[in-house]
């Protein structure tokens, strides 16, 4: 695969506490499974709909894949989803923006945007 620019959903807590020591290790799913579930801007919406549906204090986070050698790996319905098998370094992430997942799964981002693509 070739995306560069990929998303990770977080809990900004977690991402927070993180920024202490530079890499994000992942939430407990990404520790259970032993790799950092990323996804495409394909992916994005249904990830957030699927996994985050009813969760608020949510960063997305823009991650730039170039030097993290991601592991493309089959997934919902086949697609192929890019998995880190190492922590997130922060230097990788490009922005944070803030966002909740309503109860429908819709992405409402702080500045008062909805949905995604």
């Amino acid at each position: 695969m070739t995306d560069a620019i990929v998303w990770k959903l977080v809990d900004r807590a977690e991402w927070d506490a993180a920024r202490k020591v530079g890499a994000y290790a992942g939430s407990a799913v990404d520790l259970a499974d032993g790799y950092i579930h990323l996804s495409t801007t394909d992916q994005l919406a249904e990830t957030a709909r699927r996994h985050y549906r009813g969760r608020t204090g949510l960063l997305l986070v823009e991650v730039d894949l170039r030097g993290l050698d991601p592991v493309w790996e089959a997934s919902r319905g086949g697609a192929l989803f890019p998995h880190l098998y190492r922590p997130l370094p922060f230097t990788a992430a490009r922005s944070e923006q803030g966002l909740s997942v309503d109860d429908d799964g819709l992405m409402r981002f702080d500045d008062g945007a909805t949905g995604w693509g």
